[in-house]
């Protein structure tokens, strides 16, 4: 594991908040169990709390923990997912209010990034996973456009070496009901 991550992992754990690159865009990032750490990181966005936020996850084992039931329909699609995906599941369990949508939702990830799965594991939850850009301002794809308000705003930033293989755009996102229907959010 990247030393890099492993001291992220650490930040993330003392409540801190982090920018890092996953598998789409570079994000901010922190431990989406801590209240704190997630209101940190709307101040840093200038963002509306009542917007709802994107986690990720190590894995399924690790969602079914944060999610009350895991619809079938959201276990087939992370399977079979070869491109970065947010499966918004209902009812969220143990994740902090702020980062739960307003119906109790929560908007979930496994990445397709080794860095982002070794952060979450070793964090042993969830990570918030949010743009590295003031709300309503472009995302930046490249860690050289993140602004430098963003930069000195966070307690750690990830080695910028380890920006790789980043889509440059946000995930699709797909809400999955219980009864298994779905709803493409964003293409």
């Amino acid at each position: 594991m990247n030393d890099s991550i492993i001291e992220a992992a650490k930040v993330l754990k003392a409540g801190g908040v982090i920018l890092y690159p996953t598998d789409t865009i570079w994000g901010i990032g922190c431990d989406a169990t801590n209240a704190e750490a997630v209101a940190k990181v709307f101040a840093i966005k200038r963002r509306d709390e009542a917007k709802s936020l994107v986690l990720l996850a190590a894995d399924l084992d690790m969602i079914a923990r944060y999610v009350r039931e895991v619809p079938q329909m959201a276990i087939q699609l992370v399977e079979v997912n070869d491109a970065p995906m947010t499966v918004i599941y209902p009812d969220a369990v143990g994740i902090a209010p702020n980062a739960v949508a307003e119906d109790g939702s929560v908007g979930i990830r496994v990445p397709l990034n080794q860095d982002c799965v070794d952060l979450c594991r070793r964090l042993g939850r969830p990570v918030v996973s949010t743009s590295a850009n003031i709300s309503g301002e472009p995302a930046p794809k490249k860690f050289a456009e993140i602004p430098a308000e963003i930069r000195e705003a966070v307690d750690f930033i990830v080695d910028p070496a380890l920006e790789k293989g980043g889509t440059g755009r946000a995930s699709q996102i797909i809400k999955v009901e219980v009864d298994g229907r779905i709803q493409i959010i964003r293409a």
